[in-house]
This record gives C-alpha cells, structure tokens and sequence, in this order.
C-alpha cells in the first residue's frame, strides 16, 4: 500500500522542483511507474480477504479494482491534458498536476479506508480539486454555474450522511469496517430508523447519481476540461457505487422494504436518460447523460443485495471507467481540432483520421457492451439478478439495452461517417500521444476479458 501512497504523495513536490521543460515527461514517467507497482494489488488481496497495513487503512477484493482504476488513470489524464494546458503559464501548469495529484490522494484514501469516518471526510475532499479543475479550467462561460451544481448537489446529499455515521457510532460503538461485520445487527422499526437509512445512502446516491438527482452530471462534465470529464466519468462516480456497497451491509433489515422506488427511480432513469442521449447534439453531454444511464443499473444491481447483482456493478463501474473516460479523450481529440462539441459540425472525421475511428468504433461498441468485454458481463449479471428477483424489471433493462446500442452508434455514425463538411478545411494530424491514450484505455478493458475475476470481488 506504502509502495503506491508514498510515491503518489511524492509526486507534489516532483511537480513544483522539475525544471519547466522536464515537467510533463517526469510526472508523467512517475505516476506510471505508480500505475505498475498498483497492479501488485491484485496479487494480495485475492486470497486473504482484507490486506490492512494498520487499523485505518486496508485493502479487500472489493476495493482494490477501484484503487488500481484510481492510479491507473492518473497517467492518462496527464496525457491528455498535455496540449490544451501548453499555452498557459508554467506555474498553472504545475498547479493543474498538483490538483490532479491530490485527486488521486483523496481518492486512494477514500477506498483503502476502513474507518468510515475517514471515508467520509475523504469522499468530501474529493470535491475541492475537483471544483478548482471545473471552475478555473473549464471550457465555457458556464463552468461557475456548473462548479455550484456540483457543490451544492453533492453537500447537500452528503450532510445528511455524517450526521447518520454519529449515530451510528453512537449505538454501534465503532465505525471501523473491520469491527463492523462483528456487531450485533441494528433493531430498526421506528420511522426515525427508516430516516437514517435514507441518510445513509442518499449522498452516495445523489453522487452515482440517481435519476432525479442528475441535473450536476451533466453540466459538470460540459463545462469541465478533459482530466476534469475523465476522473468525473471513471472514479468519483465510482465512490457512491463503492459507498453503498459499504453501508448496505450495516442497515440490511431496512433495505428489503425501502429499496423499491430507488430501483424503480434507478430503472426508470436508465431509459430515460437513454432516451436523452438520442437527441443530444452535445458530444460531451450525451457521454455524461449515457453515464448515468449505465449507473442507473449499477444502483439498481447493488440495491437488490444478491451476489451476482454487487458483483455486475463492480465489473460495470471497472468496465464503465475505462469505456466513458475513453470517450470522453476522443470527444477532447474532436474538440482540439474543429473547436466545437456540437456533431453536426464534425460530420465524416473517418474520411480525415481513419485510425482515430477506428479508436471511435472500438469504445462505442464496449460502451452499447458487445461480447466478450466486461461491460456486457457486467450488465448481464446485473439483469440476471433483477430479473431473478422480479420479472417486470426485464421490460425496463430490455428497453434501457436497446436504446443504449441506438445511442451508441448514433453517436458514432454522427461523428465519423458522411462527408466531411465544406468548412473544415485543414485537420491537425492524430499524435502518438492521442494513439497512446487509447491504446491505455481499451487495452486493459480487453485483458479483462482473459482474467476477468479480478474485478469480480469474491474471495
């Protein structure tokens, strides 16, 4: 665990004392020497259960795919991030690496918590760098409006969260993780024990975020620059799924009975936002509305409580991250070119960059979940289960299926074929470091394909 933390921690100073024109290759270099030695992970945590290194911080199957994800994702963000950051002056430069650094501390923080007092106050943390990346490097005039969305949206789910972890504490005598599965089951029947059952989960709800609580989503990733959109898309809004995974097993009796209009809430908002993207002329807005839809059947797969259901929404949050942060580095590739997101604009790119569309064909297919990738394993192990525990849910999952693969390729025929248009005139080539990026994306969705129960979180 020391081996990653300590390096990740080190990597802040790296970006303040490098000379200016080794900045970018060394923190480069550094965090994916991190993003290796995170691998280690995998090895441990397989046999034994938790893998603590004190009574804080520990690392189980459940955690440890959403931390390697974390530091896997940090080299790509500094990728990507490399030519819209060039112009500016060499200490905001520096100041954009040392926020996304400090991401990836709260971050790995958050997950290896076993205290959940700790993983409260990391889960909050994450949103001050991430407000500072929406509000200073956004893209639009919008970005202040969407910086409040996001801080108000998320604070005003997760208040209600601290004040249930008191009480918690009050009546269980400890919020450690590792103590917790030794305690005797809560008494819950009043309708104050059916409050705090919706304290608990509310805030990781509303950061999934739930159909009805998604209005930030799509404005944050808008207006946010490209590492802003990535780390969003692939980890923040992992650590609700992560999150309610955590508390279910501490408010079990309750969920039986109160789970209902958040599956039905969930179900529903996966056609629904489904049915958004199909008339999204926003590139970056119809990722963001395609994300919530897939979180929709992450919610409703970890609210049933069956082993299959948590199981297809941990291999879909894995799966999902690496597919959406993909998208979102080829809807960046676009905008760096022709300077817009809206796709009627960017009609026919196939003809002008043939190997970036075939990058565009192959994260558009994992993202509608062709077989054998992990998103589909995931999301049929989560139908499986919802269907096992009620057959209507089949009319909504069927329907959010369908609608996902007609956005999908909707997005994909509006983006690369057709003509090109007459206003495009000259195109900048694809670098190596956009083929690069791509390459980091989609390779370690298609070796999960060989070794996929590293991701299903069973010991």
């Amino acid at each position: 665990m020391m081996k990653v933390f300590v390096p990740t921690l080190m990597l802040l100073p790296t970006i303040w004392l490098v000379p200016n024109k080794w900045l970018w290759p060394t923190t480069l270099c550094q965090s994916l020497i991190i993003a290796t030695s995170a691998l280690l992970w995998f090895n441990q945590s397989c046999e034994t259960g938790w893998t603590c290194i004190n009574s804080y911080l520990g690392t189980d199957p459940l955690s440890t795919p959403l931390l390697v994800l974390t530091c896997w994702l940090l080299p790509l963000m500094i990728l990507a991030s490399q030519q819209h950051t060039s112009t500016e002056p060499i200490n905001r430069q520096r100041m954009y690496l040392s926020l996304l650094t400090s991401l990836q501390v709260f971050l790995i923080l958050a997950f290896s918590a076993t205290e959940l007092m700790l993983f409260y106050v990391m889960f909050e943390a994450t949103l001050i760098p991430t407000l500072i990346i929406i509000t200073r490097w956004g893209n639009q005039t919008e970005r202040l409006n969407a910086g409040i969305y996001f801080l108000f949206y998320t604070l005003a789910g997760s208040l209600p969260l601290l004040v249930a972890l008191a009480i918690l504490h009050t009546n269980a005598g400890s919020l450690s993780l590792l103590m917790m599965q030794y305690t005797a089951p809560l008494p819950l029947h009043t309708s104050a024990d059916k409050l705090w059952w919706a304290a608990c989960l509310i805030a990781f709800l509303v950061k999934m975020p739930l159909y009805g609580a998604h209005l930030w989503l799509p404005k944050a990733h808008v207006e946010a620059p490209v590492a802003g959109s990535m780390v969003l898309a692939a980890v923040l809004l992992k650590l609700g799924g992560y999150g309610m995974i955590r508390m279910l097993t501490m408010i079990e009796p309750l969920t039986k009975e109160l789970s209902y209009p958040f599956i039905v809430l969930a179900l529903w908002g996966v056609v629904m936002t489904g049915s958004t993207c199909l008339r999204q002329t926003d590139l970056k807005s119809l990722i963001a509305y395609s994300s919530v839809s897939h979180m929709g059947l992450v919610v409703g797969g970890i609210l049933i409580q069956s082993p299959w259901g948590v199981t297809g929404a941990l291999i879909l949050m894995i799966a999902h991250g690496l597919t959406s942060s993909a998208l979102f580095c080829l809807a960046n590739t676009n905008y760096e070119r022709i300077h817009s997101r809206t796709m009627l604009l960017a009609r026919g790119l196939q003809m002008a960059l043939p190997l970036m569309a075939t990058w565009w064909f192959i994260s558009t297919l994992a993202n509608l979940a062709l077989p054998p990738l992990p998103n589909l394993m995931g999301e049929i192990m989560i139908i499986t289960s919802l269907f096992s525990w009620s057959y209507w849910t089949l009319i909504l999952t069927g329907a959010g299926t369908l609608i996902t693969a007609s956005y999908s390729l909707y997005m994909f025929l509006m983006t690369q074929r057709g003509p090109l248009p007459a206003h495009i005139i000259m195109l900048e080539p694809s670098h190596t470091r956009e083929h690069l990026i791509m390459t980091l994306h989609l390779l370690p969705l298609i070796l999960l394909i060989i070794k996929p129960e590293l991701i299903w979180g069973w010991t």
